[in-house]
């Protein structure tokens, strides 16, 4: 009969009595290197730079060309056509049935690959041949919130690991002075979904991604109090840390862990937040190539800043851009916020192609859902688009992708999948494997089961995969 002592021992007292074994290789983990496990097979990049477009861009004046769409401007949507289908604000439609609406926008092809763009976007035109296009992409939720959340997460409820922190999880982060995945934000608000974009889940806090500003201390209170000189700090540092590591060693709790790798990050950052933000030191032509302006909070700046990060060796960087909801208007407002993002994407890619990272490095540019092919009247004499996930368009852009192309596609109005549909879950299970992962393999248990960023869904796009 076995010891009752040994039966009744709890897990505190387990990680107690093992003090220099399991529970100081799981301390160890959290404080850099990765929880989960090596890769699967060999990685195509090492970075991921998320451009997330909060609001849902309009692909049909963007990316999506439909000269069938043309024709049937302003005549009344075929009802096979919305038979079954779901969209918000569905009570306008018993109102007046939705006309279809042709783009007011001049497409032209591009590049040798021959893409379609239009004029709204003539930065991203100029790269077309780097690019790789996804058309028919579908997702599953026409409310922001709700959508932003399956974009990032792949649920909708509230409480699960952003995609960065999987794979920050996963594979943990080459940057020893940063953190492994950082979020940057503009646009005149955040995105609907909040802080649980970028969120840890049930994963350890120490994974969930890190806010940064692009003026000032990239945190706040990053730098010391006045009269507080570095060795002082250090001294009280290390004596909170030995503090930590006998609570860690007594509880095994992980968020004692994440508490510890975060104090010693931060002490880290007070000499390389600075210096990362500090975008004076580049030349004028890379400033003129972004339109980033120094002490200015801008998307342009964070695409730049982005960059900077990567070089530095951040795993994964999530820039978040809102103002895409063009419900009332999809001209005049649609135009400033294009040309918010236009250059400054376009010269994200350049200037990570001249630097040899582009090749390890995949940049993803897209919103949570697309624009109904059929008009919105809110206001007279102005007409906006509907929210619309069952057909949309990604971009892409860096290694282990075929360049120049366009995966999947449309029908001739832009309304469904021409081909197999292109799911937000087989999304991440690609990206996931351009970084080595196997999106089968990477879970994390909880509540008794084991849980994975695609669920029980996903399947690797190799058609796009170089």
């Amino acid at each position: 009969m076995q010891d009752r002592n040994v039966l009744l021992q709890t897990r505190r007292q387990f990680f107690e009595k093992c003090g220099l074994g399991v529970g100081k290789m799981a301390l160890a983990s959290l404080l850099g290197t990765p929880a989960f496990a090596a890769r699967h097979h060999a990685a195509k990049i090492e970075h991921i730079i998320y451009c997330h477009m909060a609001g849902g861009p309009s692909h049909l004046e963007m990316f999506d060309y439909k000269p069938e769409l043309q024709k049937w401007d302003g005549k009344v949507a075929p009802e096979s056509l919305l038979k079954g289908k779901r969209f918000a604000f569905m009570d306008s439609f018993a109102k007046e049935p939705p006309k279809l609406l042709g783009t007011r926008r001049n497409f032209k092809q591009h590049g040798q690959s021959g893409m379609w763009f239009s004029d709204l976007i003539p930065h991203f035109a100029s790269i077309a041949d780097d690019l790789t296009m996804l058309q028919g992409v579908c997702t599953e939720n026409f409310n922001h919130g709700p959508a932003q959340l399956f974009t990032n997460t792949g649920s909708f409820r509230m409480g699960r690991p952003s995609f960065g922190a999987w794979v920050s999880y996963g594979i943990g982060s080459p940057a020893k002075d940063l953190p492994g995945f950082v979020v940057l934000q503009s646009g005149p608000r955040g995105p609907r979904g909040g802080a649980a974009l970028w969120g840890s889940g049930f994963l350890p806090t120490a994974y969930q991604g890190i806010p940064f500003r692009s003026v000032g201390d990239p945190i706040l209170d990053l730098s010391n109090p006045k009269g507080i000189q570095a060795d002082e700090q250090r001294q009280t540092l290390d004596a909170i840390q030995d503090l930590n590591k006998m609570r860690y060693a007594d509880t095994a709790d992980d968020e004692i862990a994440t508490r510890i790798s975060q104090y010693e990050m931060a002490y880290k950052m007070q000499t390389s937040g600075p210096e990362l933000i500090d975008i004076k030191k580049e030349s004028k032509a890379t400033l003129d190539l972004y339109g980033a302006e120094p002490g200015k909070a801008s998307y342009a700046n964070n695409c730049l800043l982005a960059r900077r990060l990567v070089e530095r060796g951040v795993r994964f960087v999530q820039l978040y851009h809102a103002d895409w909801d063009h419900h009332d208007d999809i001209t005049k407002p649609l135009d400033a916020v294009c040309k918010e993002v236009d250059q400054p994407t376009a010269a994200l890619i350049t200037d990570l192609k001249k630097l040899g990272l582009l090749d390890k490095t995949l940049v993803v540019f897209g919103g949570e859902f697309g624009r109904t092919p059929m008009g919105e009247v809110r206001e007279k004499g102005k007409i906006g688009r509907n929210h619309h996930i069952d057909s949309y368009s990604l971009v892409m852009a860096g290694g282990g992708l075929k360049r120049g192309i366009t995966y999947g596609g449309s029908d001739e109005l832009g309304f469904s999948p021409a081909e197999k549909k292109i799911e937000i879950h087989d999304v991440h299970a690609t990206l996931l494997h351009l970084l080595g992962i196997d999106h089968l393999k990477l879970t994390y248990r909880f509540q008794g089961r084991d849980f994975r960023l695609t669920d029980i869904h996903g399947n690797v796009l190799k058609g796009m995969l170089a």
